[in-house]
């Protein structure tokens, strides 16, 4: 147990002496930014001051009566009511050998048993990623690392749109470029696709099938099928380069199979009514700010309503939370999703929508942009071969999904400590060499000979990981975890200035500061894995 969640125990023990049965989840710890005001600090007797009927100093000082002081060195009320913690150095210096004894386990919280489904990416498979998807993938699969480090079971799903016109104008493509290939006439029609990696698709199925294949009736099934099949496994491909891959590949097809959709819309029958030949469904009557159509005057289904079946099928699938990751245009998607849920009986906070905004790629000081149609869009893939995975990912978790990001490329390359993920990296690299260095010196693990500002900075900044990993999981932020990185970063180098950490007229303290090395290499190796980053040793 971490000191924060010892003192959250130890604040909650005190009130139940005091006849108050306080829920741990009311109880927060902060990090003092002044050192004259401890190590910690807690509202705890401002919050809940009204259970006792007495102001807030005088509640404080009931509970600083009751507490187990074997950890602290000192207690302070300050203001109207915080109370401040200063901590014995042997409290701080243990976190030293919990994080090494854990390794990669530190910071992980017991299994809940909470079981979330976020689907993200889900882009059409009807050409190679590009840049516009990566910042929907990087959010989407460090939420899922975060989530699953906090506890929660999560599953990963990406959804297939196979079933839209836009794979029919894929096989009309691909179709173009076969006859091509084959030297005949071909049109490539105007709402196609006219990349180059619709050339090669065709190259493929042409092997696959010859010249026969123009001979069948069926043989746009096959070019939209086939095609769908092959630029599919290159996003796969594309995407476990990036670091992410998924649990599940749901098929639009497949959903609107086995009159799904009719099911539906007669189980939403008494939801909707019929206006100019189209059928809406009535979400006003949940949190919608307008009726939605779900069958066209044509007779056709709009979007929304296969859509409808998914979500529903999700949560069939035992899902106690859908959390679906989508470009910055589907704001008016919520409302009407969660009111078709709450139609089923669900809370409208089972559905869980994270808009993710543009990203405007910046080299040599102009921005660049693309076409996917036109064939000339820059893809995910030339980006990573460019500027590094390592880089795309760190950027994309450094500012909130919510906002406009800029993503300048030539600091992404650039070897120095103005590039954050540069910094962050050679931080472990730099703690990896020190202890390469001194293979040969024993550790103390227990770091009794820290006393350091820089060393006691560091121990607390190390044994606030798991609440930094709670946090960034209640609040979808992986920005939270970059955050910590730069700020653990920031506090190794300060402490390898400060400190001759290799002493070898000194071992004892060279022990606990190799120890206490260990262990920062370790929590920046775990913090970087949770936003897909890797440890490098040497840099």
């Amino acid at each position: 147990m971490g000191i924060v969640d010892k003192l959250k125990l130890n604040i909650q023990n005190a009130f139940n002496k005091l006849g108050q049965n306080v829920d741990l989840n009311d109880i927060v710890i902060e990090h003092s930014r002044d050192k004259t005001h401890g190590d910690y600090a807690t509202n705890a007797a401002m919050k809940l001051c009204r259970l006792f009927g007495k102001a807030p100093r005088d509640v404080a000082t009931l509970l600083i009566n009751e507490l187990d002081m074997s950890e602290i060195e000192k207690v302070e009320i300050a203001g109207p009511g915080f109370i401040n913690f200063f901590m014995k150095n042997d409290s701080l210096q243990s976190i030293v050998k919990t994080v090494v004894e854990k390794g990669d386990e530190y910071g992980k919280q017991a299994r809940n048993h909470i079981k979330f489904n976020v689907e993200f990416v889900s882009a059409n498979p009807t050409g190679l990623l590009h840049v516009g998807t990566a910042r929907g993938a990087a959010y989407g699969d460090s939420l899922c690392r975060i989530l699953d480090f906090a506890g929660y079971d999560v599953t990963r799903e990406y959804y297939i749109n196979d079933a839209g016109v836009q794979i029919t104008h894929l096989g009309e493509s691909i179709e173009a470029r076969y006859r091509e290939l084959m030297g005949l006439p071909f049109t490539l029609p105007e709402d196609g696709y006219h990349g180059e990696d619709v050339i090669e698709v065709a190259k493929q199925i042409y092997k696959e099938y010859g010249p026969q294949l123009l001979e069948k009736e069926d043989r746009l099934e096959v070019f939209k099928q086939r095609g769908m099949e092959i630029e599919l496994e290159r996003i796969k491909d594309h995407l476990k380069t990036f670091g992410v891959t998924f649990d599940v590949f749901s098929s639009e097809k497949a959903i609107r199979g086995n009159s799904a959709i009719e099911k539906e819309i007669e189980f939403l029958k008494p939801h909707t009514y019929v206006q100019d030949g189209a059928t809406f469904l009535k979400t006003t009557d949940y949190l919608d700010d307008k009726d939605r159509v779900i069958i066209k005057s044509d007779g056709d289904y709009t979007y929304y309503m296969p859509d409808i079946v998914y979500h529903v099928n999700k949560m069939s699938r035992g899902f106690d939370q859908l959390i679906d990751v989508l470009g910055a245009d589907h704001h008016g998607y919520i409302n009407r999703m969660k009111s078709a849920l709450m139609m089923h009986g669900y809370k409208p906070e089972v559905l869980e929508i994270e808009l993710i905004q543009m990203v405007r790629f910046i080299k040599n000081g102009q921005e660049f942009k693309a076409s996917k149609r036109a064939g000339d869009a820059i893809t995910l893939h030339e980006i990573c071969e460019e500027v590094g995975v390592d880089a795309m990912r760190y950027f994309f978790a450094m500012r909130a999904q919510s906002g406009h990001l800029d993503f300048d490329m030539d600091l992404a390359k650039e070897q120095s400590s103005n590039n954050p993920v540069y910094y962050a990296q050679y931080a472990h690299a730099r703690l990896c060499s020190i202890l390469e260095s001194a293979k040969d010196i024993a550790l103390d693990l227990d770091a009794s000979k820290l006393s350091k500002n820089s060393e006691m900075d560091l121990l607390k900044h190390l044994a606030n990981f798991p609440n930094v990993v709670l946090d960034a999981a209640k609040d979808r932020a992986p920005y939270k975890i970059t955050n910590y990185i730069h700020d653990l970063a920031e506090l190794v180098h300060a402490f390898y200035t400060e400190c001759r950490v290799i002493d070898r007229d000194n071992l004892e303290v060279s022990g606990s500061r190799l120890a206490l090395c260990k262990a920062c290499k370790q929590v920046m190796k775990n913090a970087l894995y949770l936003i897909g980053v890797s440890a490098p040793t040497h840099m």
